[in-house]
């Protein structure tokens, strides 16, 4: 199921910022016209701050309680006090960029999240997708161990040691790849599909606990080739990686849309 999983590259979600409530307009009136500090019980913030904190704290899975209300509440104070001392010291103006970078980031997320809503994957392409994948991947999943060396003599030297009677293991030692020579050139378990084409052309030629007797070429190097196992792949079903798969096809629509937006401007 991981090799599955692996294929459905997921988009990443779109992240959001501010919101707070602020006191009545009797409150307001009453309040000092120039206060570098709020009252004891008055707020500093706009309502929409804290309606929009709120919402976002909740839709995050925290429970909206008279807690929750009130650590929004001091946190939203508390950046206000911040950004009039930091007024004062001009820093809005010696970081007006960044400023307007921000907002422009915050627009952009937004104006996307509104996109991708108003243009939904239908279910009968996920499904399309999912089956291609499927196809892709074969109904067989395999265990093999690879040693990655420079040159093709190494490799055949390799190959000599195994046919001798030597460990797999011990010789993945001299392999390049360091991601599995720790392990003995352990891969786990994987579809075909994973790997370049003549690493799994070889790799499903061979019979269990076999290598390869010549060594294979690929855009990495040499490799010697040796199969664990075999199994029936474990293919999840659609339902259960539907949201993956609607990510990966998001990630596709905002790619076309892009395009399209450029050239549309001459870019």
């Amino acid at each position: 199921m991981q090799t599955l999983f692996r294929l459905f590259t997921a988009l990443a979600a779109i992240a959001l910022l501010l919101v707070p409530p602020v006191a009545t307009a009797q409150e307001a009136k009453k309040a000092p016209a120039k206060a570098d500090a709020p009252a004891k019980g008055k707020d500093l913030y706009p309502p929409a701050f804290f309606d929009f904190m709120l919402k976002q704290r909740v839709a995050q899975g925290q429970p909206d309680s008279p807690e929750l209300r009130a650590a929004i509440r001091d946190e939203l104070n508390t950046r206000e006090l911040l950004v009039r001392e930091a007024k004062k010291q001009g820093l809005d103006k010696t970081a007006k960029a960044e400023m307007d970078l921000t907002a422009q980031t915050v627009l952009v997320r937004a104006y996307m999240a509104d996109y991708l809503k108003a243009h939904p994957i239908p279910d009968e392409l996920l499904r399309k997708e999912y089956d291609t994948i499927k196809t892709q991947m074969g109904d067989k999943e395999y265990k093999v161990r690879h040693i990655l060396v420079e040159k093709e003599d190494e490799a055949k030297d390799i190959i000599a040691s195994l046919q001798k009677g030597e460990k797999f293991e011990k010789l993945a030692e001299r392999s390049k790849d360091t991601g599995s020579k720790a392990t003995g050139g352990d891969l786990d378990w994987n579809a075909p599909s994973n790997f370049v084409k003549p690493f799994a052309d070889a790799m499903v030629t061979l019979q269990k606990g076999k290598f390869t007797t010549t060594p294979v070429q690929t855009q990495f190097g040499w490799h010697v080739i040796q199969l664990d196992d075999i199994r029936d792949a474990k293919v999840p079903g659609f339902d259960e990686v539907k949201p993956q798969l609607a990510q990966r096809m998001q990630g596709q629509v905002v790619d076309r849309y892009l395009r399209e937006l450029r050239a549309k401007n001459g870019m």
